[in-house]
């Protein structure tokens, strides 16, 4: 029951300070995961440079084919994504058992060492020991052990602290703030290791990335807590706007794992979001290389190097604007029509088509043009946009029909897409890649025209995606309330029963 105040009385904003949190964790959690496709050249060269003086050391014969290059780095990108999707769901599960507030806590605490121990890669611990390669590969699956839990325990504590016309909103921030520091990483790389700029080495550069997220744990622990009723700076009209037409669960909270595996919803919505792991990791891991290498040239001065790595991370950072622009029009198309199931599918069907159409257009660009840097980027850049208004009706949906099993259901979505869609475009991808390496142009359109298709499959599924049929319980009912002192100024939303 909303409680009776003074009509003077004004609701605290705490939930939109934690809002601001989560998208610094987003934020830090895409810097570290896009380093790597910014270290990779960096890094491979110096365990190529170690394996080819101890060979020669000891008076073996150096054969180029048996040394490490930049073009088997997506080992060590299958090796985070495999553990990145396989810790989802636990990770899920740990925060809807034990709240969001020690599980992120323990996860950013995990991986920040993980990222500062991959800085420890290629230093030789003794004259005859280093980590190499294959200790590279371990240290990046723990560091997908850690990440794993980021955006599950996010979507739970947005569930926490959001009313259910808020939920597209909230989640179109966090994924706006994912990609704005996710496309801006690559030229934060350059700055930093350039000998034109910065000047660190890449081993330091890791270790002030694993920095950044040891201290943000420090100031979460302190401001944090799992739900606006344990805050003592949330007053009673802003825990009553979040509470508005939201059931409590009694007691603790168990997952009913059985509903969840024969849920048809969370299937299809599982295979909707294998698309965009699919198709999407080409941008993180693979666009800034392919364009350092396809647009050479630009290389030779500091500004075309610097425009060179604006334009590769652009896709992420123009996308940043289809996330906010996703999440914004799903949720006022709900509050206007009433039609959550629509208000959430209509997008994410938007996004798909218009991103495949994206990869057909720069596919063909690459072939009748192939050295148009600026019209090949215009359309890879507005791929990176169409796929991003499908992210925050997305990850909606898992609240949606989630509810108190938010995590655990996101990280199912997240766990399947990543598992399926990222591992397997990161091996096909990489093969692709590494076997036309001689003539990049060819792999970019066999990738690009197979990555085309599979968005249109993912058109398809959003049609079977329905977030008024939640795992447990009755379906939402959509209610216009009338203004309150609580409500006065709120345009009518979605209450769930």
């Amino acid at each position: 029951m909303t409680p009776t105040l003074d009509s003077t009385a004004r609701a605290t904003r705490v939930r939109y300070v934690v809002l601001f949190m989560l998208c610094l964790l987003a934020m830090i959690t895409y810097m570290d995961r896009a380093a790597n496709g910014s270290a990779k050249e960096a890094i491979m060269k110096e365990l190529n440079e170690k394996q080819r003086a101890d060979i020669e050391s000891a008076g073996g014969v150096v054969k180029e084919a048996d040394l490490w290059n930049a073009a088997d780095f997506f080992w060590v990108l299958i090796a985070f994504q495999l553990a990145y999707a396989i810790f989802e769901i636990p990770s899920g599960w740990l925060g809807d058992t034990q709240g969001p507030r020690s599980t992120l806590l323990r996860v950013v605490l995990w991986w920040s060492l993980f990222v500062a121990l991959t800085g420890l890669v290629g230093l030789r611990l003794t004259p005859t020991l280093y980590l190499g390669f294959v200790s590279l590969l371990l240290l990046q699956f723990f560091f997908g052990v850690g990440e794993a839990g980021a955006f599950p325990n996010i979507a739970k504590a947005l569930y926490n602290w959001f009313p259910a016309t808020d939920r597209g909103f909230a989640k179109s921030i966090i994924w706006m703030s994912a990609r704005f520091m996710g496309g801006l990483t690559p030229l934060i790389w350059v700055l930093m290791t350039d000998a034109r700029f910065g000047g660190l080495d890449w081993h330091a550069a890791m270790w002030i990335f694993a920095g950044i997220a040891a201290l943000w744990c420090v100031i979460f622990y302190l401001y944090f807590r799992n739900k606006p009723g344990e805050h003592p700076g949330v007053n009673a009209l802003e825990r009553a706007e979040i509470d508005l037409g939201r059931i409590e669960t009694k007691g603790k909270v168990r997952v009913p794992w059985g509903k969840l595996i024969r849920s048809r919803n969370l299937w299809a919505i599982c295979f909707m979001y294998v698309v965009t792991n699919y198709c999407w990791y080409f941008l993180m891991y693979f666009l800034p290389s392919t364009m350092r290498k396809n647009f050479s040239s630009w290389n030779e001065t500091v500004s075309g190097t610097i425009m060179l790595n604006l334009l590769a991370g652009c896709p992420l950072l123009i996308g940043m604007f289809g996330c906010l622009l996703g999440g914004t029009l799903s949720d006022r198309y709900i509050k206007r029509t009433g039609d959550k199931k629509w208000g959430r599918r209509l997008f994410g069907m938007i996004g798909y088509g218009g991103a495949g159409l994206c990869y057909f257009a720069a596919a063909g660009v690459k072939v009748a043009d192939p050295d148009n840097l600026f019209l090949f980027a215009f359309f890879v850049i507005l791929m990176g946009f169409m796929n991003d208004l499908i992210m925050a009706p997305a990850w909606a949906v898992c609240q949606d029909i989630g509810r108190d099993y938010a995590a655990t259901v996101s990280g199912a979505m997240n766990m399947f897409g990543n598992l399926v869609g990222a591992v397997s475009t990161l091996l096909i991808t990489g093969l692709i890649m590494k076997e036309y390496k001689d003539n990049e142009s060819r792999g970019i359109l066999i990738c690009f025209t197979m990555y085309g298709f599979v968005y249109f499959f993912g058109v398809g599924m959003w049609m079977l995606i329905d977030p008024t049929k939640p795992i447990e319980g009755p379906e939402e009912v959509l209610v216009v309330p009338a203004p309150t002192a609580v409500e006065e100024s709120r345009e009518p939303g979605v209450e769930e029963p």
